[in-house]
């Protein structure tokens, strides 16, 4: 698969580039992004330049679809489609620290999953969202993104710091209306 460039309205969404390893590393440091993502614990320097090299490699196979989220050239986070090749796809992100609750992550992930869902880009059936209970954080993004709400998912996900943490699961369809959704599990 080709890589593809998405733009918003303040967003540029590219592949990460080796000019983006130490804005990676940088970011990974960040103790949120370690506990409630799939990064190593701890976070090296190499793992960044790996990262890179693993995206080019994901593109290629279409295994996976992976951009930078970029704010006036600046590197702030990520975004990526997993799992591909079932006519699913599972969604995952993470934002710098000095770039959160600035309406980024939800602008970044809409293009994404416009794109995905698009018979112009893979035409997805379902795309589904997971994190780990109590990762507030993510959950509102994704119930502001329209995503369902479909359950608890026990011992489900593993971080990379080998632990296995009980994850909260949420699907989106491409007929569904995208409107924020009620989460009773976020008790708001």
């Amino acid at each position: 698969m080709e890589p593809v460039t998405l733009t918003t309205a303040r967003l540029v969404l590219s592949p990460p580039t080796d000019a983006d390893v130490d804005a990676i590393f940088g970011a990974c440091q960040d103790r949120d992004i370690q506990r409630y993502t799939t990064v190593p614990q701890p976070y090296e320097r190499e793992h960044a330049v790996g990262f890179v090299a693993k995206s080019a490699q994901w593109w290629e196979s279409g295994s996976e679809a992976t951009w930078a989220i970029r704010l006036n050239g600046a590197l702030t986070g990520m975004v990526g489609l997993h799992h591909l090749g079932r006519g699913d796809a599972e969604i995952g992100y993470w934002m710098a620290s000095a770039y959160r609750k600035k309406g980024l992550l939800t602008e970044a992930c809409r293009a994404v999953v416009d794109w995905g869902f698009s018979t112009d880009g893979l035409g997805l059936a379902r795309i589904e969202w997971r994190a780990v209970v109590g990762n507030t954080a993510s959950a509102r993004a994704a119930r502001t993104l329209g995503f369902r709400y479909e359950g608890l998912i026990r011992a489900a996900l593993a971080n990379g710091a080998g632990r296995r943490d009980d994850g909260w699961i949420a699907g989106l369809l491409p007929r569904d209306d995208r409107e924020p959704q009620q989460w009773d599990v976020l008790g708001d």
